[in-house]
């Protein structure tokens, strides 16, 4: 038996022992389900919970007189994290591709930034493109992992999603204003309103537990880019890049780079709607309706 049908293994035996108790009293049911969705969520932060633990720990304990450099250390651990996901069937192939474009789209992005002071990486390293570790790219790989993984999870479908191609169509206009805003007029709040514009009535479909939810699609994006944001505070303090603001000290990130964050995510987003496309939550229940009556 291979890990992941040992894992699913386990979560059915969990569910086993835990339903009868959730089943006593709406208010057991309720905290099962929060659980369940707690885990659920974990779950899918695999990559990136491992990509921030390996930022603090190398911070904390990486010896400074090392043969291997600290960032070069964490070029080689991602790679190791990404294929031991793919070996041991816990991503899957098709959603690594799409997770690999997005890893090279931040890629390039992070040359471009770094080159016009946008941020630094202050440690020496030999895997590198320019002022940029090759671990960086890893770190949007993180963010494409969890959608995807998050999509499969929680069986995501949505109700009156955007016509697909606007969707992509506004993508390229967020990466394309993350470059040009440099030299022209910046359009982040037109894109900020035609994000509302396209996916303002957008309802995602989740089921944590036996039920499904459904909350806005842009308080999810808002909601996950708002833990990023987190996350990439948390980067800073372990000394993995520095913005200009912090040479003379560490202090929190500029709140209005959650704005740059939920643009990422949207490009996130329509990048993994590649493999997982949106499927309607009306048409899904009809479907499953017309199959249990068959």
């Amino acid at each position: 038996m291979d890990l992941k049908s040992r894992i699913k293994g386990g979560v059915a035996a969990l569910d086993r022992w835990a339903r009868p108790w959730a089943e006593r009293s709406k208010a057991n049911a309720r905290a099962y389900e929060f659980l369940l969705f707690g885990l659920k969520q974990a779950w899918a932060c695999l990559f990136g919970g491992l990509m921030l633990a390996l930022l603090v720990g190398t911070f904390l304990f990486w010896p400074k007189d090392a043969a291997l450099a600290r960032y070069d250390f964490l070029v080689i651990a991602s790679v190791a994290i990404q294929a031991a996901l793919l070996l041991l069937k816990l991503e899957r192939w098709d959603e690594a591709a799409v997770i690999l474009i997005f890893h090279l789209v931040g890629t390039a992005m992070e040359i471009f930034k770094t080159a016009h002071g946008s941020w630094v990486y202050p440690e020496d390293s030999v895997l590198r493109i320019g002022d940029v570790p090759l671990f960086t790219g890893f770190m949007y790989a993180c963010v494409g992992s969890y959608i995807a993984r998050a999509w499969r999870l929680f069986d995501f479908t949505f109700v009156k999603y955007p016509p697909f191609w606007s969707a992509h169509i506004l993508a390229v206009l967020v990466y394309v204003n993350f470059f040009t805003h440099h030299y022209v007029t910046d359009i982040r709040l037109g894109l900020f309103v035609l994000s509302a514009v396209l996916f303002g009535r957008t309802w995602i479909v989740y089921t944590p537990d036996r039920q499904a939810r459904r909350m806005p699609l842009l308080l999810g994006l808002m909601l996950v880019a708002l833990f990023i944001w987190f996350a990439e505070n948390l980067g800073a303090v372990a000394g993995a890049w520095i913005y200009p603001s912090q040479a003379g000290g560490w202090h929190m990130v500029a709140i209005e780079k959650l704005g740059a964050w939920y643009l990422l995510m949207l490009i996130s987003f329509v990048l993994v709607s590649l493999v997982h496309r949106p499927l309607d939550a009306c048409v899904e229940r009809l479907r499953e309706g017309i199959r249990a009556a068959a």
